[in-house]
């Protein structure tokens, strides 16, 4: 099994400020803006049932954002759920050729991240806990039990990537866009582990990727990566007291290796 550290939600250039963790520990990964997105943020609500327009309105007034792009789509009761749906993830262009030369296959286990910041309720409106720190950390997760591929995305209509401008390209040939679905279960080592096979996380400090007292892309991953290799990475990123994590790149695939999956097996079942 190989594990994938994959990027998502508001970073600093695609909506620019982070993600609420809730005052119950909820990890809410803002969907980035995108004019042309399949879901309008009035769309989509928390666990609470509080729409993400107003969430937005309330952490970052100065900005009026109306689609957006829902992916990965691991969260049933987001939206008033489409007929036959089923967690998923898409990717295209160059991210999709690295997953692709990376030989991501079936049983492969995808762990999301992005930029998190704690929040608080205040005079009965969100709002983000003053001098907390901006942190990356992991909310999310998805084992691939089928991957599909061309007009073979068309199975699943609700998702963005299953539109005319994802399957084909500016010349009309077919892309290398992909749609991976979630399995049913998730199985690490041939082993049931009584979870479904996507899933959201509660805040906890063991999801955190970010090093204490330091900036968002220095990771407490030493002793993971000591011996095992991350893609677009060295050891060269390997610092005193962290890791320096590369700005380039949606998804880093670690090497097969069992100690990577245990490590895995801790964030998930925490």
């Amino acid at each position: 099994m190989k594990i994938i550290l994959s990027r998502k939600g508001f970073d600093s250039g695609s909506g620019g400020c982070a993600s609420p963790i809730l005052p119950d520990g909820t990890m809410l990964s803002l969907p980035i803006p995108d004019p042309t997105g399949n879901y309008t943020y009035e769309e989509l609500s928390a666990p609470d049932g509080i729409c993400y327009r107003d969430i937005l309105k309330s952490l970052k007034t100065n900005k009026d954002y109306s689609t957006c792009h829902l992916d990965p789509d691991i969260r049933s009761g987001i939206r008033l759920e489409p007929s036959g749906w089923i967690p998923a993830f898409g990717q295209i262009d160059q991210a999709q050729t690295h997953l692709k030369n990376q030989e991501i296959k079936i049983g492969d286990l995808f762990l999301f991240f992005g930029w998190f910041r704690k929040t608080e309720y205040h005079n009965g409106k969100l709002r983000f806990v003053k001098d907390s720190p901006d942190i990356q950390a992991i909310y999310g997760y998805l084992q691939i039990g089928n991957i599909l591929e061309g007009t073979d995305v068309k199975r699943c209509p609700w998702h963005p990537h299953s539109d005319y401008s994802h399957i084909y390209d500016k010349k009309g040939s077919i892309s290398n866009n992909t749609i991976y679905i979630a399995t049913k279960k998730l199985v690490i080592d041939g082993i049931d582990t009584g979870l479904p096979g996507s899933g959201l996380f509660k805040f906890s400090e063991n999801r955190v990727l970010t090093a204490e007292g330091k900036s968002c892309s220095k990771w407490k991953l030493n002793d993971v990566l000591e011996n095992v290799n991350l893609s677009y990475h060295d050891k060269k990123c390997i610092k005193d007291g962290y890791f320096q994590s590369m700005r380039r790149g949606q998804e880093f695939v670690f090497d097969e290796d069992p100690r990577v999956v245990e490590w895995a097996k801790s964030i998930i079942i925490d």
